[in-house]
């Protein structure tokens, strides 16, 4: 048997109007925004929707973008929904870049057949060390004497053309590239997180990193100044093997969350796509010297030339000369040699990288540089070589030997008289160095000639005395054989037929 419930009558005017007044109620919804109050576009557009929009993969965004950079290193698996990608790299490894052209067809035909430059950056991730920057940097360059934050392992690298880097920028690289073509470049970060934090008790995380690429296309001057594109991604540099072990780390953490943990966060992506965005503006501190090769307002140097071979070093800069002035430059740091006369000292000796670390020093302020000192300014290599400049030192000859040129009869006319007991008549003898670098019997015959102020064609044969007295032809071996500091007396013997000389080594 169904039972019904009647409701009585004022009950049933009572819930009438009740529905009415809900009916009306949603009939207004949305009336005052108009009639686009539904579109999801509308509300795709709210903030937290276009954070999460920004980490997603790149084919997901409906805009297109003219080119595509792809690192290729595995993202963290510990970044959460909604964050920016982490991605973890060794120090000094080379990791590779793709430079990817994702232009439609008919999209910026001005660059069709052309280059573009690409010039990439390390750069900070935190917006207070980006204030800092310059600080920064210089005093990793003075704990880091010679070395760079970034570079281009051009061996391995395909596609890239006139690769340069700026001394004064250590962080900064730039090449040409054919979109067309291609290309990717491997790169290699030398500095680590942890050298930018406050040591304090050791165990303190390392400072992110950011890899920006900005490209540029060719104006009409020929100068690459138009942007054309902009991308970035963040990264954490640890010591060799150490970024393996941080994303090993990472993964076990991972794996041992609940189902529901892990969708507060990412997966781990293959590869790093680098996102757009703006242009890194011009650093104003860095003077802006023209590149050699190709126009630019961006400061430059040269890795190599031409082929942009790393063994193919660039030229020195010539020497800064103030012509207004009339200085010229100086051949010898002298004590007194100024500040500019020490720059140029410093150019022509092949010291360029480092005249910014001495530009207020004197002659008298580097002179006064212990072998120490320069080497941690300096580093090892650089440093020794400096150092043996500043105080002018000679290279150490491979042998010296010491000859008299007193004859062997008056020699042995005074020792016979001190063996007798005689006074001597005060004679002593005077023996002169003679030095040997390529261990010759030609070379030891020119010193020799030298010596006697003859030519060296007036000097027939040179012999050695031997075992009981015979006499042995001196050959580049026997020279080899000398023993270091040897004493002998020169004896001279003048031949029959003709204007030379026999000389004898006793």
């Amino acid at each position: 048997m169904a039972w019904a419930l009647k409701l009585p009558l004022a009950d049933e005017v009572i819930e009438s109007g009740l529905v009415q007044d809900f009916d009306a109620s949603l009939s207004g919804i949305g009336q005052e925004l108009g009639a686009g109050a539904y579109s999801m576009s509308d509300v795709l557009a709210l903030p937290i929707f276009k954070q999460e929009e920004s980490s997603l993969p790149p084919e997901n965004e409906n805009k297109i973008l003219p080119f595509q950079y792809v690192l290729c290193t595995a993202t963290s698996p510990a970044v959460k929904l909604h964050e920016e990608t982490l991605t973890y790299l060794n120090q000094g490894q080379s990791y590779e870049i793709r430079m990817l052209d994702n232009r439609k067809i008919g999209e910026l035909p001005e660059i069709s057949g052309k280059l573009v430059k690409s010039i990439f950056r390390v750069v900070f991730h935190d917006r207070r060390l980006q204030y800092t920057e310059h600080q920064q940097l210089e005093g990793w360059r003075w704990n880091r004497p010679g070395d760079r934050i970034l570079d281009i392992d051009v061996p391995m690298s395909v596609g890239i053309i006139d690769p340069r880097s700026n001394p004064n920028q250590l962080n900064t690289v730039e090449f040409l590239w054919d979109p067309s073509k291609r290309t990717s470049v491997f790169i290699q970060v030398h500095c680590i997180s942890t050298e930018f934090t406050m040591r304090k008790h050791g165990g303190e995380k390392g400072v992110p990193f950011r890899i920006q690429i900005d490209t540029f296309k060719e104006n009409e001057n020929g100068e690459y100044t138009e942007h054309i594109h902009s991308a970035s991604c963040q990264i954490k540099v640890f010591k060799p093997k150490g970024a393996d072990r941080k994303q090993k780390t990472d993964r076990e953490k991972m794996e041992k969350r609940t189902p529901q943990e892990k969708e507060k966060y990412q997966p781990s992506y293959e590869t790093t796509i680098l996102t757009e965005c703006s242009p890194w503006p011009e650093i104003t501190y860095v003077p802006n010297a023209p590149s050699p090769g190709f126009n630019t307002s961006h400061s430059s140097f040269s890795i190599g030339e031409g082929n942009g071979s790393p063994n193919d070093p660039p030229e020195p800069p010539a020497p800064i000369v103030d012509v207004s002035s009339g200085i010229t430059p100086v051949q010898n740091l002298l004590p007194t040699s100024t500040p500019q006369e020490a720059q140029q000292w410093l150019h022509r000796n092949r010291f360029a990288a480092f005249s910014r670390l001495f530009t207020n020093f004197s002659g008298a302020d580097l002179l006064k540089l212990t072998r120490d000192d320069v080497i941690q300014i300096c580093g090892p290599a650089d440093g020794i070589r400096l150092f043996n400049a500043l105080k002018a030192r000679m290279v150490r000859p491979r042998l010296t030997i010491y000859v008299c040129q007193e004859s062997q009869q008056l020699r042995e006319q005074e020792q016979q008289k001190h063996e007798n007991g005689e006074p001597g008549n005060g004679a002593f003898f005077v023996y002169h160095a003679i030095y040997l670098e390529d261990l010759t019997s030609v070379e030891l015959t020119e010193k020799i000639a030298q010596l006697f102020s003859i030519s060296p064609h007036q000097i027939n044969q040179i012999y050695k005395q031997g075992p009981t007295g015979i006499h042995v032809l001196i050959s580049d071996e026997m020279i080899q054989n000398f023993q270091d500091e040897s004493c002998f007396i020169l004896d001279t013997m003048k031949a029959e037929t003709n204007d030379s000389y026999h000389i004898f080594l006793k």
